[in-house]
C-alpha cells in the first residue's frame, strides 16, 4: 500500500492545482474523503486505500512518473529553461516539477525527445555503456558513397582521444543536379549535390552526427532525430507536438540495453 501523504500534496501531485489553490479547495469545504467534506490540508490519506473528490469528481493518485514523446522543432534548445531561448519544456502538456528532457538535440535539430522524470531510467538510456541506439535522417553536402558508410561502421576520428563507435549508414538517395527548396524547412533552399542518409549511432558525444560526417568531409545541412531505443517518431505527431508514452512504451524503454543486442555495431 502506498505511503500515507497529506491532502493537499496528494491533490496538488495529482494535477488539481497549485499547493495553494488545493488548500484553498480543501478550506472552503470542496473537497470529500469516502464522501465526508475534510477542511484539514495536512489531513494524512492513503491514495490507494481513500476515495478522494473534489467537485464531486474522483481524483486518482498521481503517476511515479510521467513520460512523454516530443516531435521537437528547430529553434528551442534542449533545457529546462533558458534566458534567451524557447525551451522543449514550453510544448510539454503538463506542469509537474522535474520534467526534464533525456539528453539534448541541438537548436537547429528536429526530432523525438524523450521527457520524463525519471531519473534512473534517464540514466540507464544516456549511459555509454548501455550502447542505445539512435537513429537520425540528414540531408548532407556531396555525394555519399560506399566509402562513407564503410568509414562509419569501423569508426571516425571526431578530434577526441579514440575514434567513434561503430555506426550504421544507409544512403537513401543523391541529388547531383539543380536546386530544391527543404521541405523541412520552408523558404530554405538545397543545392545539388546533397545526399539523403539515415545514421544509427550508440553513442551521445557533443555534435556527434555533424562532427562524424565531417570526417568524411560532408556538412549536415538538416538533422533530424527519428528514434531512440525502441521508441520511433510517429508520422502523425506534427512538430511542436507532444504525447504521453503508452504503457507498452514504457515497459520497452526501462528493458532497454538488458539484451545482447544492445551494443555497437560489428
Amino acid at each position: 500500500m502506498a505511503k500515507a501523504v497529506r491532502l493537499d500534496k496528494f491533490l496538488a501531485d495529482a494535477g488539481a492545482g497549485t499547493r495553494s489553490e488545493v488548500k484553498k479547495f480543501i478550506q472552503k469545504g470542496q473537497v470529500q474523503i469516502n464522501g465526508e467534506t475534510v477542511r484539514r490540508p495536512e489531513q494524512k490519506i492513503e491514495p490507494d486505500g481513500e476515495t478522494v473528490t473534489l467537485f464531486g469528481e474522483v481524483i486518482g493518485a498521481a503517476a511515479e512518473f510521467e513520460y512523454f514523446l516530443l516531435h521537437k522543432p528547430a529553434g528551442c534548445v534542449s533545457a529546462t529553461e533558458d534566458a534567451r531561448d524557447k525551451t522543449v519544456m514550453e510544448y510539454v502538456p503538463s506542469k509537474r516539477k522535474g520534467l526534464f528532457p533525456v539528453g539534448r538535440l541541438d537548436k537547429d535539430t528536429e526530432g523525438l525527445l524523450l521527457i520524463t522524470d525519471d531519473g534512473a531510467l534517464a540514466h540507464e538510456l544516456l549511459s555509454p555503456k548501455k550502447h542505445v541506439a539512435k537513429t537520425y535522417f540528414a540531408k548532407v553536402s556531396g555525394i555519399a558513397a560506399e566509402d562513407d558508410v564503410k568509414a562509419m561502421e569501423r569508426g571516425v576520428d571526431i578530434g577526441e582521444e579514440k575514434l567513434t563507435l561503430p555506426a550504421r549508414m544507409e544512403i537513401l538517395r543523391t541529388v547531383q543536379d539543380g536546386c530544391a527548396e527543404n521541405p523541412e524547412n520552408a523558404g530554405e533552399f538545397l543545392t545539388a549535390p546533397y545526399s539523403e542518409i539515415l545514421l544509427t549511432i550508440c553513442e551521445g558525444k557533443f555534435h556527434q552526427v555533424k562532427r562524424m560526417m565531417e570526417a568524411v568531409g560532408k556538412k549536415v545541412l538538416y538533422l533530424k532525430r527519428i528514434s531512440m531505443g525502441p521508441l520511433t517518431l510517429p508520422d502523425t505527431l506534427e512538430k511542436g507536438q507532444c504525447r504521453p508514452l503508452t504503457e507498452d512504451e514504457i515497459m520497452a524503454l526501462k528493458s532497454t540495453g538488458k539484451t545482447p543486442e544492445d551494443k555497437p555495431y560489428r
